[in-house]
Protein backbone atom coordinates (compact mmCIF):
# COMPACT_ATOMS: atom_id res chain seq x y z
CA UNK A 1 0.00 0.00 0.00
CA UNK A 2 1.32 3.45 -0.92
CA UNK A 3 3.12 5.21 1.93
CA UNK A 4 2.79 2.25 4.26
CA UNK A 5 5.26 1.65 7.09
CA UNK A 6 7.86 0.03 4.82
CA UNK A 7 7.76 2.87 2.30
CA UNK A 8 7.99 5.50 5.02
CA UNK A 9 11.00 3.77 6.54
CA UNK A 10 12.65 3.78 3.13
CA UNK A 11 12.13 7.53 2.87
CA UNK A 12 13.62 7.97 6.32
CA UNK A 13 16.64 5.86 5.45
CA UNK A 14 17.53 8.22 2.62
CA UNK A 15 17.24 11.28 4.86
CA UNK A 16 18.56 9.82 8.10
CA UNK A 17 22.14 11.08 7.84
CA UNK A 18 20.97 14.66 7.40
CA UNK A 19 18.41 14.39 10.18
CA UNK A 20 21.01 12.98 12.56
CA UNK A 21 23.34 15.88 11.82
CA UNK A 22 20.53 18.36 12.47
CA UNK A 23 19.66 16.70 15.77
CA UNK A 24 23.25 16.60 17.03
CA UNK A 25 23.87 20.21 16.05
CA UNK A 26 20.74 21.33 17.85
CA UNK A 27 21.15 19.52 21.17
CA UNK A 28 24.52 21.22 21.64
CA UNK A 29 23.43 24.67 20.42
CA UNK A 30 23.01 26.77 23.53
CA UNK A 31 21.76 29.97 21.93
CA UNK A 32 19.26 31.30 21.03
CA UNK A 33 17.24 29.99 23.94
CA UNK A 34 13.81 30.44 25.50
CA UNK A 35 13.51 29.40 29.11
CA UNK A 36 11.24 29.58 32.12
CA UNK A 37 12.42 31.98 34.82
CA UNK A 38 10.61 31.95 38.16
CA UNK A 39 11.98 34.46 40.61
CA UNK A 40 11.08 34.38 44.31
CA UNK A 41 13.32 37.33 45.11
CA UNK A 42 16.24 39.42 43.92
CA UNK A 43 19.46 37.89 42.76
CA UNK A 44 21.16 36.46 39.72
CA UNK A 45 19.25 33.97 37.60
CA UNK A 46 20.75 30.60 36.80
CA UNK A 47 21.14 30.11 33.07
CA UNK A 48 19.08 27.59 31.15
CA UNK A 49 22.16 25.40 30.71
CA UNK A 50 22.93 25.52 34.44
CA UNK A 51 19.44 24.32 35.30
CA UNK A 52 19.11 21.88 32.39
CA UNK A 53 22.58 20.57 31.53
CA UNK A 54 21.23 17.39 29.91
CA UNK A 55 18.70 19.21 27.70
CA UNK A 56 19.95 22.75 27.21
CA UNK A 57 20.12 22.99 23.41
CA UNK A 58 17.63 23.33 20.56
CA UNK A 59 16.04 26.61 21.72
CA UNK A 60 13.96 25.18 24.60
CA UNK A 61 13.79 22.18 26.91
CA UNK A 62 11.19 20.10 25.10
CA UNK A 63 12.87 20.63 21.72
CA UNK A 64 16.15 19.43 23.19
CA UNK A 65 14.44 16.31 24.52
CA UNK A 66 12.69 15.53 21.25
CA UNK A 67 15.85 16.11 19.20
CA UNK A 68 17.76 13.81 21.55
CA UNK A 69 15.04 11.26 20.80
CA UNK A 70 15.62 11.85 17.08
CA UNK A 71 19.31 11.04 17.45
CA UNK A 72 18.64 7.93 19.53
CA UNK A 73 15.88 6.70 17.23
CA UNK A 74 18.01 7.13 14.12
CA UNK A 75 21.00 5.41 15.72
CA UNK A 76 18.68 2.57 16.68
CA UNK A 77 17.23 2.20 13.18
CA UNK A 78 20.40 2.92 11.19
CA UNK A 79 23.45 2.19 13.39
CA UNK A 80 25.98 2.56 10.55
CA UNK A 81 25.13 6.11 9.53
CA UNK A 82 27.93 8.54 8.83
CA UNK A 83 28.14 10.63 11.96
CA UNK A 84 26.96 7.85 14.24
CA UNK A 85 30.08 7.80 16.41
CA UNK A 86 30.04 11.56 16.84
CA UNK A 87 26.35 11.36 17.76
CA UNK A 88 27.09 8.70 20.37
CA UNK A 89 29.80 10.88 21.88
CA UNK A 90 27.41 13.80 22.02
CA UNK A 91 24.72 11.80 23.82
CA UNK A 92 27.39 10.43 26.17
CA UNK A 93 28.31 13.97 27.11
CA UNK A 94 24.73 15.02 27.77
CA UNK A 95 23.17 12.05 29.55
CA UNK A 96 25.52 11.93 32.50
CA UNK A 97 24.61 11.15 36.08
CA UNK A 98 25.58 14.64 37.23
CA UNK A 99 23.53 16.32 34.52
CA UNK A 100 20.44 14.26 35.28
CA UNK A 101 20.83 14.90 39.01
CA UNK A 102 20.67 18.61 38.25
CA UNK A 103 17.62 18.12 36.00
CA UNK A 104 15.85 16.22 38.79
CA UNK A 105 16.73 18.95 41.29
CA UNK A 106 15.32 21.59 38.95
CA UNK A 107 12.11 19.68 38.28
CA UNK A 108 11.72 19.14 42.04
CA UNK A 109 11.45 22.89 42.68
CA UNK A 110 7.88 23.97 43.53
CA UNK A 111 7.86 26.41 40.61
CA UNK A 112 8.49 23.52 38.22
CA UNK A 113 5.45 21.50 39.26
CA UNK A 114 3.81 22.01 35.87
CA UNK A 115 6.90 22.79 33.79
CA UNK A 116 6.63 21.23 30.31
CA UNK A 117 3.36 19.48 31.19
CA UNK A 118 2.24 17.46 29.31
CA UNK A 119 4.20 17.98 26.07
CA UNK A 120 7.76 17.84 27.38
CA UNK A 121 6.80 15.13 29.86
CA UNK A 122 5.50 12.96 27.03
CA UNK A 123 8.63 13.42 24.94
CA UNK A 124 10.91 12.61 27.88
CA UNK A 125 9.02 9.37 28.52
CA UNK A 126 9.12 8.54 24.80
CA UNK A 127 12.89 9.01 24.88
CA UNK A 128 13.09 6.72 27.91
CA UNK A 129 11.01 4.08 26.12
CA UNK A 130 13.24 4.27 23.03
CA UNK A 131 16.36 3.72 25.12
CA UNK A 132 14.76 0.83 27.00
CA UNK A 133 13.75 -0.88 23.76
CA UNK A 134 17.21 -0.87 22.16
CA UNK A 135 19.57 -3.73 22.99
CA UNK A 136 22.74 -1.69 22.61
CA UNK A 137 25.43 -1.20 25.28
CA UNK A 138 25.36 2.58 24.92
CA UNK A 139 21.56 2.64 24.99
CA UNK A 140 21.48 0.56 28.16
CA UNK A 141 23.81 3.04 29.83
CA UNK A 142 21.96 6.06 28.51
CA UNK A 143 18.64 4.55 29.58
CA UNK A 144 19.79 3.95 33.14
CA UNK A 145 21.09 7.48 33.56
CA UNK A 146 17.90 9.55 32.97
CA UNK A 147 15.66 6.98 34.66
CA UNK A 148 15.29 9.07 37.88
CA UNK A 149 13.94 11.97 35.82
CA UNK A 150 11.58 9.65 33.93
CA UNK A 151 10.35 8.19 37.21
CA UNK A 152 9.76 11.68 38.62
CA UNK A 153 7.80 12.76 35.55
CA UNK A 154 5.80 9.52 35.39
CA UNK A 155 4.86 9.95 39.04
CA UNK A 156 3.73 13.50 38.43
CA UNK A 157 1.65 12.39 35.46
CA UNK A 158 -0.02 9.72 37.59
CA UNK A 159 -0.77 12.32 40.26
CA UNK A 160 -1.96 15.02 37.84
CA UNK A 161 -4.28 13.12 35.48
CA UNK A 162 -7.08 12.42 38.01
CA UNK A 163 -7.12 16.13 38.88
CA UNK A 164 -7.43 17.23 35.25
CA UNK A 165 -11.21 17.50 35.01
CA UNK A 166 -11.20 18.57 31.38
CA UNK A 167 -8.76 17.83 28.55
CA UNK A 168 -7.10 20.56 26.55
CA UNK A 169 -8.28 20.23 22.97
CA UNK A 170 -5.76 22.66 21.54
CA UNK A 171 -3.31 22.42 18.68
CA UNK A 172 -0.08 23.29 20.49
CA UNK A 173 1.96 22.12 23.49
CA UNK A 174 -0.83 21.80 26.09
CA UNK A 175 -2.75 19.26 23.94
CA UNK A 176 -3.74 16.45 26.28
CA UNK A 177 -4.09 13.64 23.75
CA UNK A 178 -0.67 14.15 22.16
CA UNK A 179 1.15 14.30 25.49
CA UNK A 180 -0.48 11.05 26.59
CA UNK A 181 0.30 9.34 23.29
CA UNK A 182 3.97 10.22 23.64
CA UNK A 183 3.98 8.90 27.23
CA UNK A 184 2.15 5.72 26.28
CA UNK A 185 5.21 3.88 24.93
CA UNK A 186 6.87 4.04 28.35
CA UNK A 187 3.59 3.22 30.10
CA UNK A 188 3.21 0.09 27.99
CA UNK A 189 6.77 -1.00 28.78
CA UNK A 190 6.21 -0.57 32.50
CA UNK A 191 2.96 -2.52 32.33
CA UNK A 192 4.76 -5.42 30.66
CA UNK A 193 6.95 -5.78 33.75
CA UNK A 194 4.05 -5.57 36.18
CA UNK A 195 4.07 -1.81 36.81
CA UNK A 196 0.77 -0.74 35.30
CA UNK A 197 -0.05 2.41 37.27
CA UNK A 198 1.01 4.86 34.57
CA UNK A 199 -0.83 2.99 31.83
CA UNK A 200 -3.96 2.78 33.98
CA UNK A 201 -3.81 6.51 34.70
CA UNK A 202 -3.50 7.33 30.98
CA UNK A 203 -6.27 4.92 29.94
CA UNK A 204 -8.63 6.10 32.67
CA UNK A 205 -8.10 9.76 31.81
CA UNK A 206 -8.56 9.16 28.08
CA UNK A 207 -11.75 7.18 28.65
CA UNK A 208 -13.17 9.88 30.91
CA UNK A 209 -12.24 12.69 28.52
CA UNK A 210 -12.84 11.22 25.10
CA UNK A 211 -15.00 8.08 24.98
CA UNK A 212 -18.28 9.97 24.61
CA UNK A 213 -16.96 12.41 22.00
CA UNK A 214 -18.89 12.68 18.72
CA UNK A 215 -19.10 14.95 15.69
CA UNK A 216 -15.75 16.65 16.19
CA UNK A 217 -15.75 19.96 14.22
CA UNK A 218 -12.66 19.18 12.15
CA UNK A 219 -13.68 21.72 9.51
CA UNK A 220 -12.45 24.45 11.88
CA UNK A 221 -8.86 23.18 11.61
CA UNK A 222 -6.26 24.51 11.13
CA UNK A 223 -5.71 27.67 13.09
CA UNK A 224 -2.83 29.99 12.27
CA UNK A 225 -0.17 28.61 14.61
CA UNK A 226 -1.06 24.92 14.93
CA UNK A 227 1.48 22.14 14.94
CA UNK A 228 -1.00 19.52 16.10
CA UNK A 229 -4.49 18.55 15.00
CA UNK A 230 -6.63 18.23 18.11
CA UNK A 231 -9.02 15.92 16.29
CA UNK A 232 -6.43 13.60 14.79
CA UNK A 233 -4.35 13.48 17.99
CA UNK A 234 -7.40 12.34 19.92
CA UNK A 235 -8.28 9.78 17.26
CA UNK A 236 -4.70 8.47 17.23
CA UNK A 237 -4.59 8.06 21.01
CA UNK A 238 -7.96 6.31 21.19
CA UNK A 239 -6.87 3.99 18.40
CA UNK A 240 -4.09 2.79 20.68
CA UNK A 241 -6.28 2.43 23.75
CA UNK A 242 -9.61 1.09 22.49
CA UNK A 243 -10.02 -2.51 21.38
CA UNK A 244 -10.04 -3.32 17.64
CA UNK A 245 -13.72 -4.21 17.99
CA UNK A 246 -14.64 -0.91 19.62
CA UNK A 247 -12.44 1.61 17.84
CA UNK A 248 -14.13 1.71 14.39
CA UNK A 249 -17.49 2.58 15.94
CA UNK A 250 -15.96 5.27 18.13
CA UNK A 251 -14.02 6.73 15.18
CA UNK A 252 -17.12 6.79 12.97
CA UNK A 253 -18.97 8.79 15.62
CA UNK A 254 -16.06 11.11 16.35
CA UNK A 255 -15.08 11.88 12.72
CA UNK A 256 -18.17 10.86 10.76
CA UNK A 257 -16.88 12.12 7.42
CA UNK A 258 -13.49 10.44 7.61
CA UNK A 259 -14.37 7.52 5.32
CA UNK A 260 -15.25 10.01 2.59
CA UNK A 261 -12.20 12.21 3.09
CA UNK A 262 -14.17 14.90 4.85
CA UNK A 263 -13.73 17.59 5.84
CA UNK A 264 -11.44 18.41 2.93
CA UNK A 265 -9.50 20.87 5.08
CA UNK A 266 -8.30 18.02 7.29
CA UNK A 267 -6.77 16.27 4.28
CA UNK A 268 -5.25 19.41 2.74
CA UNK A 269 -1.72 20.41 3.82
CA UNK A 270 -1.43 23.74 5.59
CA UNK A 271 0.28 26.65 3.82
CA UNK A 272 3.38 28.10 5.50
CA UNK A 273 3.76 31.69 4.35
CA UNK A 274 6.78 32.69 6.50
CA UNK A 275 9.00 30.03 8.04
CA UNK A 276 11.04 32.66 9.89
CA UNK A 277 7.99 33.48 12.02
CA UNK A 278 8.03 31.00 14.89
CA UNK A 279 4.24 30.77 15.11
CA UNK A 280 3.53 30.48 11.38
CA UNK A 281 6.39 27.98 11.14
CA UNK A 282 4.39 25.68 13.43
CA UNK A 283 2.30 24.75 10.40
CA UNK A 284 5.17 22.69 8.97
CA UNK A 285 4.87 20.59 12.10
CA UNK A 286 1.11 20.37 11.67
CA UNK A 287 1.62 18.81 8.26
CA UNK A 288 3.95 16.16 9.65
CA UNK A 289 1.98 15.48 12.82
CA UNK A 290 -1.20 15.11 10.77
CA UNK A 291 0.65 12.63 8.59
CA UNK A 292 1.83 10.71 11.67
CA UNK A 293 -1.68 10.55 13.10
CA UNK A 294 -3.23 9.53 9.79
CA UNK A 295 -0.70 6.74 9.31
CA UNK A 296 -1.29 5.49 12.84
CA UNK A 297 -5.07 5.54 12.43
CA UNK A 298 -4.75 3.78 9.04
CA UNK A 299 -3.23 0.77 10.80
CA UNK A 300 -6.30 0.47 13.04
CA UNK A 301 -9.27 0.81 10.68
CA UNK A 302 -10.83 -2.31 9.14
CA UNK A 303 -11.68 -0.67 5.82
CA UNK A 304 -8.90 -0.92 3.25
CA UNK A 305 -10.42 2.02 1.38
CA UNK A 306 -10.30 4.22 4.47
CA UNK A 307 -6.74 3.13 5.18
CA UNK A 308 -5.69 4.06 1.64
CA UNK A 309 -7.41 7.44 1.96
CA UNK A 310 -5.57 8.13 5.22
CA UNK A 311 -2.20 7.06 3.85
CA UNK A 312 -2.73 9.20 0.77
CA UNK A 313 -3.43 12.11 3.09
CA UNK A 314 -0.33 11.33 5.10
CA UNK A 315 1.74 11.25 1.91
CA UNK A 316 0.46 14.65 0.76
CA UNK A 317 1.21 16.22 4.13
CA UNK A 318 4.68 14.66 4.19
CA UNK A 319 5.46 15.96 0.71
CA UNK A 320 4.56 19.48 1.80
CA UNK A 321 6.79 19.51 4.90
CA UNK A 322 9.70 17.08 4.52
CA UNK A 323 11.73 19.37 2.20
CA UNK A 324 11.96 21.87 5.05
CA UNK A 325 13.39 19.61 7.77
CA UNK A 326 17.10 20.01 7.12
CA UNK A 327 17.18 23.17 5.03
CA UNK A 328 15.03 25.69 6.81
CA UNK A 329 14.82 28.66 9.13
CA UNK A 330 15.92 27.98 12.71
CA UNK A 331 12.34 28.49 13.90
CA UNK A 332 11.63 25.30 11.97
CA UNK A 333 14.99 23.56 12.04
CA UNK A 334 15.34 23.27 15.82
CA UNK A 335 12.40 20.85 16.10
CA UNK A 336 10.86 19.74 12.79
CA UNK A 337 13.06 16.63 12.45
CA UNK A 338 11.27 15.17 15.45
CA UNK A 339 7.98 15.15 13.57
CA UNK A 340 9.59 13.81 10.43
CA UNK A 341 11.05 10.86 12.32
CA UNK A 342 7.79 10.37 14.23
CA UNK A 343 5.96 10.02 10.92
CA UNK A 344 8.55 8.04 8.97
CA UNK A 345 10.15 5.83 11.57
Amino acid sequence: MRFDRAERLGVLGKAAEGYLAVAVENVTREFPVVTLVHADGPGAYATHRERHPAFYGAFDWHSSVEMTWVAVRLLHLFPDLDGAEAARRTIDGLLTEGHVTTEVATFSLPAYRGFERPYGWGWLLKLQAELAGWADPDARRWGATPRPLADLIAGRLIDWLPKMTYPQRVETHPNSAFGLSMALDWAERRRQVGEGELHAAIATAAERWFCADADYPAHYEPSGADFLSAGLCEAELMGRLLSPATYPTWLGQFLPGLDAGEPASLFTPAIVSDASDGQIAHLHGLNLSRGWAMASIAERVPSAATARLLLDGASRHASAALPHVSDSEYMVGHWLAAYAVLLLG
